[in-house]
């Protein structure tokens, strides 16, 4: 019965929560890095449902492996563990520093997981006095009050009540600022690599590094908020992979399950032994169908073709976004790593990276924000070269269209 209900964007504002502000058109199928509307009318994919459709829409390898799941078990609950969940977990500590995974099905919830972790191990290692977390200024960690907290925006935590307390920001790339807020009573210091939301901002070397000593003197543990930079995004498994610094938990969501809601926690063995059973769990998290799918991803991902040819399309987005540039004097730099990057709007142009975004959205392309100073591409880790150029054609004539409505 339910397929036959006839369903326009008028039918969100009558029965959904209006925290969203869904786009006009309503995508009904997907293949590769291309989506098609209601209408028929088709668009190229560089959002990627927000650096999570890694391999694109209705990969086969990740459709052949829920189908198949879907024939055997659906779920358990953790009362028993299951086989998928197994083989996953084994995969991400072979592939990483881990030793030990915790499953969820979010970003949010990984981080919050992490979050609990680090207050626990540091409770029964120290003591209840040593129990502050510092984040950074822009960061991005999730939307439960928790991980909302520690983000950097206040936009997104103001308005819900007191806030969990023992929280502080300091500065992205700025080590003086965090060496300020440290003493020994800090129990965690998280941060994303490659700083999203924020606005696509690298982390420099030399601060990661800085961190990673800084954690040590004061016995604190280092989270890397992967969500985002994971699972290939940056041309290697982990951005961690990177550099020379190593976290103590890395959270992990987007593109570990291709499109398929999954996180997961990852550690060392001697941390991980503070979630002794019965102090954390969910539900859902680990269930088979999504464990499938996410190994389906894992094993698709972690090749030397593909994390090269993330790279390789990195390139070829910065010729075609110079190009543009060249044209039309719009970006002042463009930042990012993989298919993680933001065209940061030059001064004449600041704020309006959303006019931009929807102008695509009319040109036929699929693209992102990071605030109002720049747009955010996030496509598909195997997007085809001649999606990137046709997508930047219409990119162009987004940005044309913008230039002559003013």
């Amino acid at each position: 019965m339910s397929e036959y209900m006839q369903v326009d964007r008028a039918l969100f504002d009558q029965v959904m929560v209006p925290n969203y502000a869904p786009a006009p058109m309503i995508p009904v199928r997907g293949q590769g890095s291309r989506v098609w509307d209601q209408q028929g009318r088709e668009y190229i994919d560089f959002a990627g449902g927000i650096a999570v459709n890694a391999l694109g829409h209705c990969h086969p390898a990740l459709v052949s492996a829920l189908k198949h799941q879907a024939d055997q078990l659906w779920h358990l609950s953790n009362v028993m563990t299951n086989e998928p969940a197994l083989r996953l977990a084994k995969k991400l500590t072979d592939a990483t520093f881990a030793e030990k995974v915790y499953f969820a099905n979010s970003g949010a919830e990984a981080n919050e997981a992490a979050l609990k972790l680090a207050r626990r191990w540091a409770l029964e290692n120290f003591g209840a006095q040593k129990q502050q977390i510092i984040s950074f200024g822009k960061s991005f960690h999730g939307r439960t009050f928790f991980t909302v907290t520690v983000g950097g925006q206040s936009s997104y935590s103001d308005g819900f009540g007191p806030k969990p307390a023992a929280i502080d920001h300091a500065e992205y790339n700025n080590l003086d600022s965090l060496k300020a807020l440290m003493s020994d009573n800090t129990c965690a210091v998280i941060l994303e690599p490659l700083q999203g939301e924020g606005g696509i901002i690298p982390a420099d070397p030399a601060f990661l590094r800085g961190v990673r000593t800084l954690c040590d003197q004061h016995n604190a543990l280092m989270i890397y908020d992967e969500v985002q930079t994971g699972v290939g995004r940056t041309g290697k498994l982990y951005a961690y992979m990177h550099s020379d610094v190593t976290p103590d938990i890395l959270t992990t969501a987007k593109s570990l399950g291709g499109g398929f809601p999954v996180g997961a926690m990852l550690t060392s063995t001697a941390i991980a032994s503070h979630l002794k059973v019965g102090t954390h769990g969910s539900t859902y998290g680990g269930n088979p169908l999504a464990c499938a799918v996410a190994e389906a991803a894992l094993d698709t991902i972690n090749t030397p073709e593909v994390l090269n040819g993330v790279l390789q399309r990195d390139q070829l987005f910065r010729r075609e976004l110079a190009a543009i540039n060249e044209q039309y004097q719009l970006f002042s730099e463009v930042r990012g790593q993989g298919m993680l990057l933001g065209a940061v709007l030059n001064d004449q142009f600041k704020g309006r990276s959303r006019e931009f975004f929807l102008a695509a959205a009319d040109q036929g392309l699929l693209a992102l924000v990071a605030g109002p100073d720049v747009i955010r591409f996030a496509p598909s880790l195997v997007i085809p070269e001649q999606d990137i150029v046709e997508g930047m054609q219409r990119f162009a004539k987004a940005v044309a269209q913008v230039l002559n409505q003013h």
